[in-house]
Order: structure tokens, then C-alpha cells, then sequence
């Protein structure tokens, strides 16, 4: 969930878990997302693990000049594992770029640093269909080596000259390979905050020849370099040393290595416009786009651990790995031998990518049995680990009863090294410290944690949406509906603030593409609650036992397995306004209110009149009270339109209320109209 307050220039945002624990991004406006190139002095090599530091932006370094030359190379790997490196000089006005890598004999002196050459409309062009990833880590030197077989797409409208890849700046590109050649490729800095580091190392090849809309080719790179913890970004814009390493504990180390993937750090090739804490809520809205584009992508995965002497004297050999949330079976090789590492293999065959970054997680801890759980903790956690068990014991009968009985996978809880570090979940798989806290809280964590394993979609709203929506589900059961109502209210002005105010009027999204979190959190949460008063909890629950993954082809499956699951009703009208568009939120007016006793003893019939400033419809709840009685009915008010309501009660009535609080609005989402009591005649 994002927390936006009405300035949207300047914003604290939140990302929080089922737990309400949070990351906590300070932003200032005054940073902004400056691109810069590297420069590169001739008879210097690119380090593996090393990147070159990033200089100002366009311009000139003392020393150079238009004519000098730059040096463009190629990197290729022979038989006996040798790196063979070539390069030739080039004229960097004619490249219009920097390139990085050894330098061949006649390239003398400084060069200028020049802008990358490629663009943002060509970074977001590129769409990541298959990746085949070759990773081997050596923890305790932190360090990362991977091959990685890349199909790629063109998914822009205009033909590809470029072909951009973004990785963390501590990691190098060592080789790019298409269509059976090494092909140069010039490297530059970028500032970019989905990286912890502050930076990304873009690496950029001018294609033989352009790759037409919709046309696809295979990139084949190899790239390394040494991951530590770092909260660059963070402490750049003034956040508390303690809160920034809590926040960014990314890294490769012994015993424990977490990679939470771009939005946290890029140890897989990305491409991406970037973005900077501080620009409105850039970084958030290129995280959700990166995984939009992302999910369906096909994954295979081979995985080399190389735990040396001392780390397996210390206990630090992996028994865990888990990538993109699934756990990952690992083939231990023990080395008797001091001088050879031991080897930890495991190997993720064919995997489809939903709506997450791709994560890497691999450690040393003792698995703990609880109910459709396995929870990975430290020796020093064993002492709350039944806490945990007895959380889950209590919610597992509230969550089978919404979802079924199976789940589609067993939630993975996997312990973070330090009890401060932020929580993080993807899939049915939740890495938090495991530390003791109150039954309510381990509640909460358990309610949203356990749908994710019931619920597993490529579709954001319905994975995300249906976990908010279980969360504030336990809160009804356990405090009340008003509690619930409360909780779900946190974050209805967020939503509100970004809605556009109307259709074409402003960057909507609808629930099927959206990138954001606080709509396919908050906003698909409120569907869901829509939903259920509309079609009974019975029905809901139905259609959320029957989904299937593998079905789920079609944008309106899920409007018509919810359709056929109870009472068959048409629900086109619901969803073209709040799933399949983005018609911003209704804006609901309490017209008139007009009150007539009956020849019925004690009855009045009150009618009541509702407009909707709004352009999305919603069936909302209208309520007239008396002293005697309170009546509840429902009435669909169109966008831009009104409808008029007549409801028979007992006793004279005394207020009128439309909306409840389930329906989001721009302003207020429950209106309320006090009526006078006027005294009934003589003989009535």
C-alpha cells in the first residue's frame, strides 16, 4: 500500500506487508533523475565487479577532444575458459557514446563523457520473454558470475536500433552475443533508485539491424561483480542510518544471500527509463511497469553455490533456495578437501513469471514444520517458532474457509538476517525477521501470507487485490466491520489522488494493466468488498475456489466464472467501469429525501434520490433509520447519472445514509442526512 498525501510533488511513501511493517522511502523534489555517462581513459580495462565512476552529464574533460578516439571491444570465452578481449579505436562523435573496456594500442589520452545512446522510449520498447539464467555465487566473496540466454522483444512502435540492458553498477558486462557474433557495446552510469546503489550500469548495443515492432532476437551476455549490502540511495536523501539499513539489506553473503530484484537491486538484466526517489512516484510506477512487462515470461534457472572450508565450518553451507518465491531443491557436494569448495546445484527447469521481480534467495537456516507452512529460521528464532505455528493454526480455518481446502502451493517463510530488516513477500513465499510479537500481529501476517498461497495469479489485482481483501476480511472477524472499513479508508485518499477526474483526463489504470500499487492493492481491494455485497459471500468465495491459474486467458474470466458461480447475474456494467477501464470514482450526492407515512400503522415510505458526479457506476447502499427499525437497500447510480430509491419501514424516519464506506469516492465515502420529525396528525 502507498500513503500519498495531497502534495504530490513531495511525498512519503509506504510500502507495507500484511504486518503493517514498512520500507520507508523519504523523497525530496530536489533530486533529479540525471543520467550520467562513464568516462574512460585509454589503457584501462573494465573490472569485474568494478564499474567506472559516474561524471557529470554532457560536456568535456580536460584533455579531450572531438577528434580522440574511444574503444569500442568484444569479450569472448574459449575452450579452456581463457577471456579473450579485443578492441579497435573509434571516433566518439560519430558513436555519440562513451565505450568501456581494454584499450588497443593507438586510443591515447582522456575522452569526453558523452549522454548514453540510448533513449527511454527505446528502454521501455524492450520486453524480456524468456530468460535462461546460469548463476553461480561465491558468498563469502559476495560475489555473483552469471550467463543469461535472453529472448527479447521489440514491444514498441517504432523499429529498435539500440538494444539497452541495465544491471546494478557494481556488477560489469563482460560479453553481449547475438546471431552468432560478440558485439561492442558502449557503457554508461545512469542514476536510477531501483537499484540500491543509487546507480545502474547500462550497457548498449547498436543492433546490425533494426528489430522491427513485434520482432523478437536472443541476447546471450555474461556479466559479474560483487554485491554487498548498500543503502546509497537511501542515505542520499537523509534517511536514518538505521532505517536505510533495515530498508536495503540486499546482498550476497555467507549464510545468508537475499536479491530482491529491480526496485531493490538489478542482478538481472533490465530495461528501464530511469527513475529517482523524489519525482512523484516515478520509481513506484517503474517497478510496477518492469513487472507488468515481465509477467508470462518463461524462466529457467541453474544454480552453483560455492561454500568454502570455513564457511561450512561455521555452519553457513545453503539448505535453502528460493527464486522468484518458489523453493529451489539443492544437491549438497561436500569437499573433504580444504583448498575445494564445497558445491550447493540446484536447477529450476520451466517456471512462468507472474507479476513479481525476479528474486534470488539462498541460506542456511532449520526448516520448521506449521500448517501449510515452512518457516526457515535462525537457531536464536527457535524459541518463537511455536508463537508462529499457533498464528497459523488459528487463521488456516478462516482462509479454507474463503479458498478451499488446498492451497496451490505451501507458504515459504524464509528468516532475514537482522530483527529490524523490512519483510518482504513475493509469491506464496515471505522473508521477515521471525521474531516474537502479539497473536493479532503474527494474525494479520498469517491471513495475508496463507492467500498468497491459496491465490496465485499473473494477474496483479487478483493476486495482490485478494490478499489486501483477506487481511481486511480478519480484521472484520476479529474487531469488527468497522474496524475492517477503517482499514481499508487508510488508504482511500491515495487512491483518490490518483484517479484522474475523469476518463482521458489523466494516467488511470485499469485493474487488469495496472502498475501501481495503490491500485491493484487498494483499489482491487474495494472491488472485491464491491463485489461481495453484490453477489452474496457465498458467491464470492465460490469464484475464488474455482480460479485457476492456467484458465485465466481472457481478460472477463473472472467476471464469468464470479457470473456463473452463484445466482447467474450480468455484471459487464461492474467491470467495464472498474476492472477492464479506468473510469476514475463515483461522487455520490444525497439529492432529496421525501418522507410519507402509509395507511399501514407506524409505516413510512421514504424515497430518496442519488446522483453520481462520478463516471464509474456502482451499486451503493442506501439506508433510512428510524427509531423503530433500519432498512438496507441497493441501487445502481450510472456514471454521470441518478437514481431515486423507495423504502417502506417501520416508524417514523429520522436519517438517511448512502454508502457505507465499501464504495471509494473522491471526497467522503458515506453520506448522511439527518431528518426532521414531524408530528403525525390526530387519527393516524
Amino acid at each position: 500500500m502507498i500513503r500519498i498525501p495531497a502534495a504530490r510533488g513531495r511525498f512519503r511513501a509506504i510500502c507495507t506487508t500484511a504486518a503493517c511493517l514498512t520500507a520507508v522511502w523519504l523523497a525530496l523534489p530536489s533530486l533529479q533523475a540525471q543520467p550520467t555517462a562513464q568516462a574512460v581513459q585509454s589503457g584501462q580495462a573494465a573490472q569485474p565487479g568494478t564499474a567506472p565512476a559516474a561524471v557529470p552529464s554532457s560536456g568535456s574533460q580536460s584533455g579531450s577532444s572531438a577528434g580522440q578516439g574511444t574503444v569500442l571491444f568484444s569479450r569472448h570465452v574459449t575452450d579452456d575458459g581463457q577471456t579473450i578481449t579485443t578492441g579497435r579505436a573509434v571516433d566518439s562523435v560519430a558513436t555519440g557514446s562513451v565505450i568501456s573496456g581494454s584499450a588497443t594500442s593507438g586510443a591515447t589520452g582522456n575522452h569526453a563523457a558523452l549522454p548514453p545512446l540510448a533513449t527511454d522510449a527505446e528502454r521501455r520498447a524492450v520486453a524480456y520473454t524468456s530468460l535462461d539464467l546460469d548463476v553461480h555465487l561465491r558468498p563469502a566473496q559476495h560475489y555473483l558470475a552469471v550467463r543469461a540466454i535472453l529472448d527479447i522483444r521489440n514491444a514498441g512502435n517504432a523499429p529498435l536500433r539500440h538494444l539497452p540492458m541495465q544491471l546494478s553498477s557494481t556488477l560489469a558486462w563482460q560479453q553481449i552475443h547475438i546471431a552468432g557474433h560478440d558485439l561492442p557495446f558502449a557503457q554508461s552510469l545512469l542514476n536510477s533508485d531501483t537499484d540500491h546503489t543509487g546507480q545502474l550500469n547500462e550497457a548498449t548495443v547498436t543492433l546490425p539491424e533494426p528489430l522491427a515492432p513485434g520482432a523478437s532476437l536472443q541476447v546471450d551476455v555474461t556479466y559479474a561483480g560483487r554485491i554487498e549490502q548498500s543503502a546509497k540511495r537511501l542515505l542520499a536523501i537523509g534517511t536514518p542510518d538505521n532505517v536505510a539499513a533495515s530498508s536495503d539489506w540486499d546482498r550476497i553473503a555467507s549464510g545468508f544471500t537475499g536479491l530482491r530484484g529491480f526496485g531493490n537491486v538489478v542482478w538481472v538484466p533490465v530495461s528501464s527509463a530511469p527513475a529517482i526517489l523524489g519525482d512523484g512516484a516515478r520509481v513506484f510506477d517503474e517497478i510496477g511497469r518492469h513487472k507488468l512487462q515481465l509477467s508470462g515470461a518463461h524462466l529457467k534457472l541453474a544454480l552453483t553455490v560455492e561454500t568454502s572450508a570455513t564457511e561450512s565450518a561455521a555452519g553457513q553451507t545453503p539448505n535453502i533456495a528460493l527464486v522468484d518465491g518458489q523453493p529451489l531443491p539443492l544437491s549438497i557436494t561436500q569437499s573433504s578437501d580444504p583448498s575445494i569448495p564445497s558445491l550447493a546445484i540446484g536447477r529450476l527447469d520451466d517456471a512462468t513469471l507472474g507479476f513479481e521481480t525476479l528474486s534470488l534467495f539462498v541460506a542456511s537456516r532449520t526448516a520448521h514444520t506449521l500448517p501449510e507452512t515452512t518457516l526457515w529460521a535462525t537457531a536464536a528464532s527457535a524459541p518463537n517458532v511455536d508463537a508462529w505455528s499457533d498464528a497459523a493454526s488459528a487463521v488456516l480455518p478462516f482462509v479454507r474457509g474463503w479458498l478451499g481446502q488446498t492451497p496451490h502451493a505451501q507458504l515459504t517463510i524464509l528468516e532475514l538476517p537482522e530483527t529490524a530488516d523490512i519483510p518482504f513477500e513475493t509469491g506464496a513465499m515471505l522473508a521477515t525477521p521471525v521474531r516474537a510479537a502479539s497473536s493479532d500481529v503474527l494474525d494479520n501476517i498469517f491471513a495475508h501470507s496463507l492467500t498468497h498461497a491459496w491465490m496465485m495469479s499473473r494477474r496483479a489485482w487478483l493476486s495482490e487485490g485478494v490478499a489486501h481483501f483477506m487481511g481486511t476480511l480478519w480484521m472484520e472477524k476479529q474487531r469488527g466491520r468497522e474496524q475492517a472499513l477503517a482499514m481499508l479508508a487508510d488508504s482511500r485518499q491515495a487512491l483518490a489522488l490518483a484517479e484522474p477526474a475523469s476518463p482521458g483526463e489523466g494516467d488511470g489504470q485499469p485493474l487488469l494493466t495496472a502498475t501501481s500499487p495503490v491500485y491493484y492493492r487498494t483499489k482491487a481491494a474495494y472491488v472485491l468488498w464491491m463485489l461481495r455485497s453484490m453477489v452474496s459471500d457465498e458467491t464470492l468465495s465460490a469464484a475464488l475456489r474455482a480460479y485457476n491459474p492456467d484458465a485465466d486467458r481472457t481478460p472477463d474470466y473472472f467476471e464469468h466464472l464470479l457470473e456463473s458461480a452463484g445466482q447467474r447475474r450480468d455484471l459487464q456494467w461492474f467491470f467495464h467501469d472498474w476492472v477492464y477501464h479506468d473510469q476514475g470514482l463515483p461522487d455520490f450526492a444525497l439529492d432529496n429525501v421525501y418522507t410519507t407515512p402509509t395507511a399501514l400503522n407506524g409505516s413510512y415510505l421514504t424515497a430518496v434520490s442519488v446522483s453520481n458526479n462520478g463516471y464509474a457506476g456502482a451499486e451503493v447502499p442506501v439506508q433510512v433509520i428510524s427509531d423503530l427499525s433500519t432498512v438496507t437497500q441497493r441501487v445502481v447510480v450510472p456514471g454521470r447519472g441518478k437514481a431515486t430509491l423507495r423504502i417502506l419501514l417501520q416508524g417514523q424516519p429520522t436519517e438517511v445514509r448512502v454508502n457505507d464506506g465499501t464504495i471509494p469516492e473522491t471526497d467522503a465515502s458515506i453520506h448522511v442526512k439527518q431528518l426532521k420529525t414531524v408530528p403525525v396528525p390526530a387519527g393516524r
